[in-house]
């Protein structure tokens, strides 16, 4: 994939890590990266907005099978767009066997997004996934790897199995993942296989293999995948708790019961670097590195550089709404910004970083728990019924998730991610009259603002935030 650059940029939420902004920073030289998260919900709903500028339609013309291509057109594009009053059109709901018109959707819509990061430059583009969202992710890689991704990246878990299925997909083999399955009991491993040769028929054009970095957030997670992944992993980003989005949760609670509750990060959680670069692999530090200084400690330290999100997240190439930017980067300066690591909101069970304005100015009013309906399902749960069979449930959605058999305990303080995600970008849903609130995820330091913004305008870009990281 060439040279690494020094500077990462990270792969946010739904969409905040959108195109736009990857190819921003791709063009001047770093690593751009797109958000690999519910691409398929993202492409359908920018489709039955009419598609502003024309950019799918220019992306899709390029997609090698045409007629998947239609079909998925004719189904979501509304000339025009949709009404405001209007739902979105469902997708398919993520599953461990998909319908045919679920993976065609996630190899077009990854392909789109990934092309349009590619298109003008000779940059490097990359694509964020997690691990946690297991069932989308094969497909996935090889829409991605159709458009010419150059490198993949993966956290929120330990993605073992992900640098082999890379090995396979390039060369056109059936590839498979095992899948973490609730209440397997005695049942055997449950695994999901993709074979591509299903849904791609005909002249197959060659594949390259795209480099591999690991999301970690400790030295023993970064030796365990370079001994034991089922392929290369070309590099590591050593993301510390202050990162926005999920962290790892404090090494000192888990499995201690004289500890429970006790949700604090402590020294124990820092990475040791010295163990990482001795992997001999290269690395970038992310979460709080948002600064010049920060950037030269770390290549003191043996990093290629930093990964950067939040300074990214905030600037007019990101895909959170203008207005949403603006009111974070004034509360911030006013000093009533609440950035907090909340250890229940995530349907994952991880630590979750969510950004608010001080309550008393913004008060929150969430969708009715009657609306609260899993309709997007990136973060549900596979599980085994007392019958045997693979059944799903997402905590987030409260009681439907003690129908299927949860608890309620398992609910307490859960926020729907998917939704909540989707309306920061402008991708709101409404139902029942009434539209999702957004969600708002953000880094712990934001103290590069006051050197990128100027004249008292909260307006800066990816190029002015470059600029000031190598000033």
């Amino acid at each position: 994939m060439g040279t690494f650059a020094d500077i990462i940029q990270g792969g946010m939420g739904v969409a905040v890590s959108n195109w736009k902004l990857a190819k921003e920073v791709a063009s001047k030289g770093k690593i751009g990266v797109v958000s690999g998260t519910a691409l398929d919900s993202v492409l359908a709903r920018r489709l039955q907005l009419g598609d502003p500028g024309g950019h799918i339609r220019r992306a899709m013309a390029d997609f090698p099978w045409p007629d998947m291509v239609k079909r998925i057109w004719d189904r979501y594009f509304v000339a025009d767009g949709k009404s405001p009053e209007e739902p979105f059109k469902p997708v398919p709901l993520p599953s461990l066997t998909p319908r045919k018109s679920a993976i065609e959707l996630l190899l077009v819509a990854n392909f789109v997004e990934v092309f349009l990061a590619k298109e003008g430059h000779e940059g490097t583009v990359g694509i964020n996934y997690l691990e946690k969202i297991q069932m989308p992710t094969l497909p996935s890689l090889l829409g991605a790897m159709l458009a010419g991704v150059n490198v993949v990246l993966m956290g929120a878990g330990i993605p073992q199995a992900i640098p082999g299925a890379l090995d396979q997909l390039a060369a056109w083999d059936p590839a498979e993942i095992k899948m973490q399955v609730e209440e397997q009991g005695t049942h055997g491993p449950t695994t999901q296989r993709f074979d591509p040769r299903e849904y791609c028929q005909g002249d197959l054009p060659l594949l390259s293999r795209p480099a591999f970095l690991a999301i970690v957030s400790s030295d023993i997670v970064a030796k365990t995948l370079s001994r034991k992944a089922t392929g290369a992993v070309d590099g590591f980003v050593v993301e510390y708790h202050t990162a926005g989005g999920h962290n790892a949760p404090p090494r000192r609670s888990r499995g201690d019961s004289a500890n429970a509750g006790n949700h604090t990060y402590g020294e124990i959680d820092l990475p040791d670097i010295a163990r990482i670069r001795d992997l001999g692999k290269p690395f970038w530090l992310a979460g709080g590195f948002a600064s010049p200084e920060a950037l030269k400690e770390a290549q003191s330290l043996g990093a290629m550089g930093v990964q950067v999100g939040t300074a990214f997240a905030l600037c007019e190439e990101s895909g959170i709404l203008p207005e949403i930017r603006y009111e974070t980067i004034r509360h911030y300066l006013a000093g009533d910004l609440e950035i907090r690591t909340d250890f229940a909101a995530s349907p994952t069970g991880y630590p979750f970083k969510v950004a608010t304005p001080a309550p008393h100015l913004v008060p929150v009013a969430p969708l009715p728990e009657p609306c609260r309906v899993c309709d997007l399902g990136y973060l549900r749960r596979p599980y085994r019924t007392d019958a045997g069979a693979i059944a799903y449930r997402c905590p987030g959605e409260l009681g439907g998730f003690v129908k299927k058999g949860g608890t309620v305990a398992e609910t307490v303080g859960k926020q729907c991610l998917c939704n909540g995600l989707m309306a920061s970008v402008g991708l709101a849903q409404i139902r029942d009259g009434i539209l999702e609130a957004p969600l708002l995820t953000m880094g712990e330091d934001l103290s590069f603002l006051p050197h990128v913004l100027k004249d008292g305008s909260p307006v800066y870009h990816a190029g002015d935030l470059i600029d000031y990281l190598e000033s």
